[in-house]
């Protein structure tokens, strides 16, 4: 099988399933992880996947990297098999993984980078003039010489940023890789991203996140996945076009009482989604509806129960909407109840 130059990723009908035995059942219990998921993923995509924690994005990046095998399906990274040639997939690709704790402490920023270098036959000298570059983009240089046992979680984070991008992958994997990071680090790094597929069309870029606003601003198109299943896969732009039918208000309103609350909201013909979250002596409010006149019924409900409305607000749609109307839960939500 040669490679492909169309699709740098391809699942066909690609599942993962877990076995788990407890105490002294002998049947284990199965846990499905990742069910039908299809994905055609093109030569110089960024491309997002976004869900929350236990959605399946790490397992599938599992598979696609050949850590695990899949249970059905198939995948092919860069034109590979990954079940069958996974040595061929294994020398075109890198990935980082947000809060792993790579490399040895005793080793300096430097060593480490060159030591993964090597695994990647790559010579000392070009492997040296790139890491110091790499360095200097996510403004580590500085610390080249410190042991990476020295340096803080984020900057550690950072180390494990440079040492995905220094063997330069056709196809490099990012499981949410800014996980730990500050505003301002994590922002260095989205741009570095972004740039590093920008300027060689011939690279692939998978990045997981359950960061809305990263998957916005980073991604080409985005995939959503929950409980292991792609619910949606296209432009940020075009999946929140798809919203735009519909009308979303945010409402900041005194705490809900015994006349009413979001469930009651919730079944008012025209509502199509309420998700509420309690603030220090109000209640911040989400609606989306299925037309701005269902907006005076809502408000009305609400001022007949004594619920005072202290801001409204027309919103344009987002990436958190458009998690919320596929799975009718907010992010936040999915991952409490998971708890």
């Amino acid at each position: 099988m040669s490679g492909n130059l169309t699709n740098s990723i391809r699942t066909e009908n690609l599942g993962r399933i877990y076995k788990i035995r407890s105490g002294k059942k002998r049947d284990p219990k199965e846990l499905v992880a990742l069910q039908d998921v299809n994905l055609e993923i093109c030569q110089g995509e960024l491309f997002g996947l976004l869900g929350p924690n236990g959605a399946g994005k790490t397992t599938l990046i599992k598979v696609l990297t050949t850590l695990l095998a899949p249970s059905t399906g198939r995948a092919q990274v860069a034109g590979y098999d990954v079940l069958q040639e996974p040595e061929k997939v294994r020398i075109r690709i890198n990935m980082v993984s947000g809060g792993e704790s790579s490399g040895y402490g005793l080793l300096t920023v430097r060593e480490n980078l060159w030591m993964f270098a090597q695994f990647y036959g790559i010579p000392s000298k070009i492997a040296n003039q790139r890491i110091k570059e790499l360095l200097e983009i996510v403004g580590l240089a500085d610390r080249m010489n410190s042991k990476s046992s020295d340096l803080s979680t984020g900057l550690r984070q950072k180390m494990n940023i440079v040492r995905g991008f220094l063997t330069d992958p056709e196809v490099l994997f990012l499981d949410e890789p800014t996980l730990g990071l500050d505003v301002g680090a994590s922002r260095e790094v989205r741009k570095f991203v972004r740039e590093w597929v920008d300027v060689d069309q011939r690279r692939t870029l998978m990045l997981t996140t359950h960061y809305m606003v990263e998957a916005d601003e980073l991604c080409d198109r985005v995939a959503i996945i929950n409980r292991g299943r792609v619910l949606a896969c296209d432009t940020p732009a075009n999946l929140k076009h798809q919203l735009q039918q519909e009308s979303i208000f945010h409402l900041q309103v005194s705490p809900f009482n015994g006349k009413i609350s979001p469930d009651k909201v919730q079944a008012l013909s025209g509502v199509i989604n309420v998700t509420h979250l309690p603030q220090d002596g109000y209640e911040s409010v989400e609606l989306i509806l299925a037309d701005e006149s269902v907006l005076g019924t809502v408000i009305n409900s609400l001022t007949a129960a004594d619920v005072q409305i202290r801001n409204l607000e027309k919103c344009a749609p987002t990436l958190e909407d458009v998690f919320v109307k596929l799975v009718g839960q907010s992010m936040a939500e999915v991952e409490s109840s998971a708890e």
